[in-house]
């Protein structure tokens, strides 16, 4: 009878062990396991992140779905805030988010080289080398920066299709878009500062263009919905360096506002993440991570929250291989890299703040 019960008892472990590694993954390794439990003992983890949480609700509800008793505490807030109060947290020693998803790509990375944790994803080999930086701070999504415009009031043959056509438009007729104009505030928003200096890069008459762009006089924002909100409603006519993702969600259910993705270049944001090092809650930021990047978590992510996958094996054509049937050599992804750093150096910074104040008069 002993016996027996010691055959039936070591059956079942095979049978737990066998149904555990069945519910891990495809290709994780089978250690993987003992990062599952050891969240579970956390029960939750802390996200700082830029994504609206009703974008990330989808994902937010994958994942706890994928592992019970691991909870996900969002805190969705503007770059700049993000910024500040991780920065603030850390100096002082206090609690912060055990991972932070920032859409503000330089100031992401800035927090990374201070603050990450070292974590090789076993994802990383399904994303572009572009989008991985020294195993610490991963590009999450492919987002197409646009324009956006109300299609009651700008005439279909007066759409945009480049940044050199946006300016002509507009400096040719400045009485019809004298502050009709909306684009974010580089001095309010981190994402706003990253996507200028990167237009900067991309076109070397930028300035000549913005100059142009704000002859009527520019409305500035420090966020994409009220961006949004002011196109559809007619109080501004069009705005540029809206990150496409939300302006496709919202043009589903709003006939009034039409999008443009500029042909010459279209700067192509990744939403940057990583965990925090010696965070309380490290299990729990790598299964999270790791489901933010993994096949499941680009689905929702492209089906459900409209924001385009990293991925080239995702349903559909919201993610990197639909992108370029659309776009081709026009997409210009930003790197995960430490040239996302150059502009933030203070003196720089400043430099170009006034630079761009200048062309844009404000």
């Amino acid at each position: 009878m002993l016996i027996k019960f010691k055959i039936s008892l070591v059956a079942l472990l095979v049978i737990v062990s066998t149904q555990a590694l069945a519910d891990l993954p495809q290709g994780y390794p089978a250690d993987y396991q003992k990062t599952v439990e050891g969240a579970k003992k956390e029960g939750k983890v802390v996200v700082y992140s830029t994504t609206d949480t009703k974008a990330a609700g989808p994902l937010i509800q994958g994942f706890e779905a994928a592992y019970p008793g691991v909870k996900v505490e969002y805190n969705d807030m503007n770059s700049t805030e993000l910024y500040n109060r991780y920065i603030s947290e850390q100096a002082a020693g206090g609690t912060s988010g055990d991972v932070v998803w920032s859409s503000s790509m330089d100031t992401a990375l800035k927090l990374a080289t201070d603050y990450a944790a070292e974590y090789a994803s076993p994802e990383q080999s399904q994303l572009p080398k572009w989008a991985v930086w020294k195993n610490k701070a991963y590009g999450t999504t492919y987002e197409p920066v646009v324009f956006i415009y109300n299609k009651r009031l700008i005439p279909a043959g007066d759409v945009p299709d480049s940044h050199a056509a946006l300016a002509k438009l507009i400096a040719g007729q400045p009485d019809k878009f004298k502050k009709k104009v909306t684009t974010y505030d580089i001095e309010k928003s981190g994402l706003g500062f990253m996507l200028s200096v990167q237009d900067f890069k991309a076109d070397a008459d930028y300035f000549k263009r913005l100059a142009d762009i704000a002859k009527g006089g520019l409305t500035v924002q420090s966020s994409t919905g009220t961006m949004m909100e002011r196109v559809s409603s007619g109080e501004n006519l069009i705005g540029f360096n809206i990150l496409g993702s939300y302006a496709e969600a919202r043009a589903k259910t709003d006939p009034t506002l039409g999008i443009a993705y500029p042909k010459d270049y279209t700067l192509v944001l990744s939403r940057v993440s990583f965990i925090t090092k010696d965070t309380a809650n490290a299990n729990a930021a790598k299964l999270w991570l790791d489901y933010v990047l993994s096949e499941k978590g680009q689905n929702i992510l492209a089906n459900q929250a409209d924001i385009p996958s990293i991925r080239h094996d995702i349903d559909g054509k919201n993610d990197i291989d639909g992108m370029t049937k659309m776009l081709g050599n026009a997409l210009k992804p930003i790197p995960v890299d430490e040239s996302l750093l150059e502009y933030l150096q203070q003196k720089k910074r400043l430099d170009y703040i006034k630079q761009w104040r200048e062309a844009a008069a404000k």
